[in-house]
């Protein structure tokens, strides 16, 4: 009875707090009075009267729909499978495409497959809808689909939750995922998750990743009526209709970026009448559940215009980051949440302010991480975490007599494996941070459970992993005082090619052909390498003889920034073999020289090195079939990164000229080869 009580007593305050939130409407009508909209989602005020900000849930109209509604943000979805139908924001009915299909606007998606089998594309259909928490502070809602044996083959055997929440004064939503496998599923692997939004094209035209990264797009009409390159993503816009895009090149891949950076990015309204730009943005306040570390790479948002929130993705790393799992593997993870933000503004045609205030949102959003608002009992809250706090100092017994440096490293926490095995993790949670330039670090927000410290320097080869497993525990702190990293070393450095950052930037980045450029990256000069087709212009420069690089002559600069193919007639293609020509002045001695050679990316390669004979078979070292992450077709400057620690016996060395080859030996197409980071030959050892 007293529950009951409660109950009606929180309805009558519900109630009084809707009346009084009309009567307020009412004389805002009946007086003529007007107010701005703010920029600020907590004062926002809808058709220029103040949201009384009580969520608001109609489950009662419509049996396959329902309305969440909290006086900024309304948003109708479909039950139970989950589909967000349509966003109804500063008066704009729908924000999202209504010409789409209603599945197809704003929804969940993963690519999956058997073992051995092709990948399927699905989006993930809730069958079970329920009401997690509602009162007029916070509506939480799930849209679960169950896996049964009946969907063998058809459906992703994980079960899988989709859950929203909505708040009083948010200008906006959160969404996340729960991957659930009990015992008894089958084998599967999954290559993407992700939620996709796709909004109104006669309205979202100016795009923004970053305070550089920001432009008015093309629509889809002008890729549909435009010529496909070498792959369909790319297309050249032949007849837009803009005439300020004809002759430019669109592709999705051009506008990715890190997980570190991929933080918020959207889009911007500007209507043709006198209503203010709106701005959609995905604020995504944590990496902790994302594959493949902060390095890895991956999509934004693109042409549609659509916005991408990726979890999961083989994106610049290929099958080697597949979520495999084994016949009965039990599995469980959150994924998110994320937030869905809006935000307007009075003055027309001001995108730099609702730049400015989605990035003031992220701010807000990381400090509130981890959130304490998510109803499920999957999800970690703050007091539940832990963290780890220590120092690393790098020792290269070869470099500044051996003392110990402070360097800014980059530090996380992974699940348990060998060194450098968490850019290719994608199961777990990842947690990481940089240390200060002093080398002292700290990981926070840690969920519990067992892992591997691991981490990566820059200005040093190789990769770090403490030699202990680390339990974090609810609540706990663990220190972990100083530690240090000795990176790969044998010997002194007789020669060095490039900066070991497992980046290919400070390399040779050629100019875009001029009927092929994005004129985003033409005035950002540090972002020139996503521009397309630059692994053609290696042709133009090389059409005969390869690359040649002599020791102390040639500079960074004179190295190309991907070992690619040679275009030859009837769109063939040929191996290429680079040389690397020094002089070695004093005499060689008795034991192993060393060559370090780390790659920023590798693409269905296969490198082969031999020593003073070209010709020479097998050669002397052949990292074999490597690399899936299509970075140089993707406009990356980097996929994943390796490391090979090549012993040189002396006697492939003389006094004098020597010269080491490099070939890259797969030639079927031409996005096949390697990026180089870094290169260096190491006298044997000395005491």
């Amino acid at each position: 009875m007293m529950m009951m009580n409660v109950l009606s007593k929180k309805n009558k305050n519900v109630m009084l707090f809707w009346w009084l939130g009309m009567i307020v409407q009412l004389c805002f009508l009946l007086c003529g009075c007007s107010e701005k909209t703010s920029l600020r989602g907590s004062s926002k005020i809808i058709n220029g009267m103040r949201s009384t900000s009580i969520v608001k849930l109609n489950t009662e109209e419509d049996q396959k729909q329902l309305v969440v509604d909290n006086g900024i943000v309304s948003v109708t979805l479909s039950r139970p499978e989950g589909y967000i139908l349509g966003i109804s924001y500063n008066g704009i009915d729908n924000i999202l495409e209504s010409k789409l299909e209603e599945q197809d606007r704003g929804y969940f998606d993963v690519v999956w497959n058997e073992p051995e089998k092709v990948g399927n594309f699905q989006r993930v259909h809730g069958t079970n809808f329920s009401v997690i928490a509602a009162d007029e502070n916070m509506v939480e809602l799930s849209f679960l689909r169950s896996w049964t044996s009946s969907m063998m083959g058809k459906d992703v055997p994980i079960n899988i939750d989709k859950r929203y929440i909505f708040r009083s004064g948010d200008s906006g939503f959160y969404s996340y995922v729960i991957f659930d496998r009990p015992e008894g599923m089958p084998a599967a692997e999954v290559d993407q998750i992700r939620y996709v939004y796709k909004l109104d094209e006669d309205r979202f035209k100016y795009m923004a990743l970053s305070d550089t990264r920001q432009r008015s797009m093309p629509s889809m009409k002008d890729r549909d009526t435009g010529q496909v390159l070498a792959y369909k993503e790319a297309v050249l816009l032949t007849k837009p209709s803009n005439p300020e895009f004809r002759g430019e090149v669109d592709d999705k891949y051009q506008y990715s970026c890190e997980n570190t950076d991929n933080t918020v990015h959207g889009w911007i309204s500007f209507d043709s009448s006198d209503a203010p730009p709106i701005g959609f943005w995905m604020i995504t306040p944590s990496n902790e559940f994302r594959n493949g570390g902060p390095n890895k790479q991956d999509l934004t948002s693109h042409v549609g215009p659509y916005t991408l929130s990726m979890f999961v993705s083989t994106h610049y790393a290929g099958k080697e980051v597949t979520m495999a799992f084994q016949d009965g593997e039990t599995y469980k993870k959150v994924f998110g949440p994320v937030f869905v933000y809006l935000n307007t503004d009075s003055k027309e045609n001001d995108k730099l302010s609702l730049w400015s205030d989605a990035v003031q949102q992220l701010s807000k959003e990381v400090q509130s991480w981890p959130y304490d608002f998510v109803q499920s009992q999957d999800y970690f809250p703050p007091n539940q975490r832990g963290a780890v706090f220590g120092r690393l100092l790098v020792q290269d017994r070869y470099f500044k007599g051996g003392r110990f440096q402070c360097t800014n490293a980059y530090l996380g926490l992974a699940l348990p494996g060998d060194a450098g095995s968490w850019q290719r993790e994608s199961k777990g949670y990842q947690f990481w941070t940089q240390a200060n330039a002093k080398g002292y670090f700290k990981i926070n927000n840690v969920v519990p459970g067992d892992y591997n410290l691991y981490g990566w320097v820059p200005g040093f080869i190789g990769d770090y992993k403490y030699n202990a497993t680390i339990t974090i525990t609810p609540g706990g702190i663990i220190n972990l005082s100083s530690l240090v990293y000795n990176p790969p070393r044998n010997g002194p450095t007789i020669w060095e090619i490039g900066i070991p950052d497992r980046l290919a930037s400070e390399f040779h980045v050629p100019d875009p052909y001029p009927s092929l450029m994005n004129k985003l990256y033409v005035e950002q000069r540090k972002d020139k390498f996503r521009q397309y087709g630059l692994w053609e212009r290696y042709t133009d420069m090389y059409p005969d003889d390869d690359l040649v690089y002599t020791v102390g002559v040639n500079k960074n600069r004179d190295w190309f920034y991907a070992q690619v193919t040679r275009s030859t007639e009837n769109k063939t293609y040929e191996p290429t073999t680079w040389q690397i020509v020094f002089d070695h002045q004093h005499d060689i001695i008795s034991g192993n020289y060393t060559l370090q050679l780390a790659l920023a990316s590798a693409a269905d390669a296969d490198l082969q090195v031999r020593f003073n004979d070209p010709s020479i078979y097998p050669p002397h070292f052949a990292t074999g079939h490597i690399g899936g992450d299509n970075a140089i077709a993707r406009h990356g400057i980097h996929g994943l990164y390796w490391l090979f620690t090549i012993d040189v016996p002396s006697n492939l060395l003389v006094k004098g000229q020597n010269i080491i080859y490099l070939r890259q030996s797969k030639a079927i197409n031409q996005f096949q080869g390697v990026m180089y980071d870094y290169i260096r030959l190491e006298h044997p050892p000395t005491t």
